[in-house]
């Protein structure tokens, strides 16, 4: 599936051996928007899917939303948000208590705002949670990541991390007592355009030329009890340990040079250190 800057949503068969991608022309293509699409996300497939495929993504473009079935087109389309809507990501497995059905597509806002809509309730928002509040608008949510089930935030539960446009790095929970649990910075100056996590549970931050790694604060104690035992695993070099999110050095920095700090226990993420990388000419 692929969104375009005109508003097309081309599906291409990659099952196909007689062309490749490059040279192809798409199986499909819809119009679920007038301006560029600026987000896509994919519908899990329910409990009775007999393929087990999803076959729904929602996409959101200038200030509305749409849902796309790959077999009968354009279903739906919201009204209009009134604020540019820029990212999304699909959260399940939260509460499926009166009408809600336990699963939220979570929206990110040129205005600093997350917006929660319920699946199959596509006309209008269901919730919103505000990030920033700065004055004249809040900075944008250029990127959004689903907390994977291994990384819950410190009160458990679901949430979402959110990239802003200041560089910062906003962990939310969805569902229940909705609201912000922590903040952290990748940069002084440039904005956050990638977030993901890998399968240890990680989170990788990108934005202007850094990329950055992340893990829990609270495996701190078990990397220094392998530091004292000599064990601890070296990383460009050095040993890896967990500090605080002021603690990021580049691969080249001399540990001599700089003071220790004192690591911080508790939940939460901080930088791994010997895992920044900058690489030039990267927008």
């Amino acid at each position: 599936m692929l969104a375009t800057d005109s508003g097309a949503l081309h599906l291409y068969d990659l099952r196909s051996k007689d062309s490749s991608f490059a040279s192809s022309k798409p199986a499909q293509t819809h119009h679920p928007h007038d301006d560029y699409v600026s987000s896509l996300t994919t519908i899990p497939a329910s409990a009775a899917s007999t393929s087990g495929f999803p076959k729904q993504v929602v996409t959101t473009g200038g200030t509305t939303l749409a849902v796309t079935d790959i077999r009968r087109g354009v279903l739906a389309k919201s009204e209009d948000q009134g604020e540019e809507l820029l990212s999304s990501c699909f959260v399940g497995g939260l509460s499926s208590r009166g009408t809600n059905v336990g699963e939220k597509l979570v929206v990110g806002s040129a205005s600093g705002a997350l917006s929660l809509w319920e699946k199959g309730v596509w006309d209008d928002m269901d919730e919103r949670i505000v990030l920033d509040k700065g004055p004249g608008g809040g900075e944008s949510v250029d990127t959004l990541v689903g907390l994977p089930d291994g990384v819950p935030l410190s009160e458990g539960g679901k949430g979402v991390v959110a990239g802003m446009g200041n560089g910062m790095m906003v962990f939310c929970a969805v569902g229940g007592q909705n609201g912000i649990v922590d903040i952290l910075r990748h940069d002084e100056v440039e904005g956050v355009v990638g977030l993901g996590f890998d399968v240890a549970g990680r989170m990788i931050s990108g934005g202007g030329q850094k990329v950055k790694v992340w893990h829990e604060v609270g495996d701190i104690e078990a990397d220094e009890e392998d530091e004292e035992d000599g064990e601890g695993e070296e990383v460009n070099g050095k040993r890896a340990g967990s500090e605080d999110s002021e603690s990021w050095e580049d691969e080249d920095s001399s540990e001599d040079e700089k003071p220790k700090k004192k690591r911080k226990r508790g939940k939460g993420l901080a930088g791994v250190n010997g895992t920044r990388f900058s690489f030039r000419g990267l927008d």
